[in-house]
């Protein structure tokens, strides 16, 4: 493996980790969203604040280490992507930032006004992985051009890139429910067990449908990317299919031991079937890992620092992670 290679996979990573923890406090707020009201949607409600409140900040740490990296280790990428699909971008930072306040206010607001604030938390977690699955399918369809400046508009809303939208919301969704099942569990709720099974198969068939729509798209609209998934990426492929149908088993037998290893295995492989099938690129066909790559002292120093902060920030990130989980926080 040569440096931009290793460096490209120490982007994954970030990008990885990204997708599952954000999205499933993305796939939360989209919950809490279609909670209702009422006494069940209080509680489903209460559920969702207890699970995210002590690590949803904490999952930005990997989006601001995805982006560090792809900006000082390979600019001319950073820069296509930015100056190309910067109305998304835009779009899905004010998402965040929104999603963020909504959540804050919604703690401290009093009374009448908790209820805007609690749906600007819910659209905002809606919106926001939406406008990042654009921009993933922006880029896997070729619409970005090496030298930057694509067509600000229709590079990001063509048939491909609003599917991947679609199935980056509908993922989200079926991750969180998943994990709001194992915490429903844990707090001994069987009625919102029951329900959160429930949304977890419905998002788990709505998100299939979507990855069949994807992968139609990205035959008719990224020839190069479809190939590299079924060739060299097929057994990845394959194993997120095989983790995917093993946690739908789980859900519907009721058990919810292994469930999030599943779902969260089904994630992460289909994730690096996408690295394999754009390999050796960073854009397809256009921008090459090795091109993009920048200075061999920018390279080392990405390498160095990610072993550092390997060694102290996951850590702690997996000790604040458990603790949360054993409900011990508060």
């Amino acid at each position: 493996m040569s440096k931009p290679d290793a460096v490209a996979a120490i982007l994954w990573i970030g990008v990885t980790l990204y997708a599952v923890f954000a999205g499933a406090d993305f796939g939360a707020g989209m919950w809490d969203l279609l909670a209702g009201r009422g006494e069940r949607g209080e509680r489903a409600r209460a559920l969702i604040d207890h699970s995210i409140a002590p690590v949803w900040e904490a999952n930005h740490v990997w989006l601001i280490f995805a982006l560090v990296v792809l900006w000082t280790a390979f600019p001319p990428a950073f820069s296509a992507v930015m100056s190309t699909l910067y109305i998304p971008l835009s779009l899905a930072a004010l998402g965040i930032v929104l999603r963020g306040s909504g959540f804050a206010f919604r703690h401290a607001l009093p009374g009448r006004l908790r209820g805007p604030a609690t749906r600007v938390f819910g659209v905002s977690s809606l919106v926001t992985p939406f406008f990042m699955g654009t921009v993933a399918g922006a880029v896997a369809s070729g619409e970005v051009p090496a030298e930057g400046g694509g067509d600000a508009t229709s590079s990001w809303t063509g048939a491909l890139p609003l599917t991947t939208g679609l199935l980056f919301v509908a993922t989200c969704a079926y991750l969180a429910a998943v994990f709001l099942v194992r915490d429903a569990g844990a707090a001994r709720d069987a009625e919102l067990r029951r329900y959160f099974t429930r949304r977890a198969l419905a998002a788990a068939v709505i998100a299939g449908v979507a990855a069949l729509g994807g992968v139609i798209a990205l035959h008719a609209e990224a020839r190069f990317v479809y190939d590299g998934l079924t060739g060299d990426g097929l057994p990845l492929l394959i194993l997120s299919a095989a983790c995917g149908l093993g946690a739908l088993g789980l859900l519907a037998r009721g058990r919810a031991g292994g469930v999030r290893a599943a779902a969260v295995g089904a994630v992460m492989a289909v994730l690096w079937g996408f690295f394999v099938a754009l390999h050796p690129y960073m854009l397809p066909e256009s921008l090459t890992i090795e091109d993009a790559a920048g200075a061999d002292a920018t390279l080392n120093s990405v390498i160095v620092v990610f072993a550092i902060a390997g060694a102290v920030c996951l850590p702690a990130l997996a000790l604040l992670y458990l603790l949360s989980q054993r409900r011990t926080l508060e």
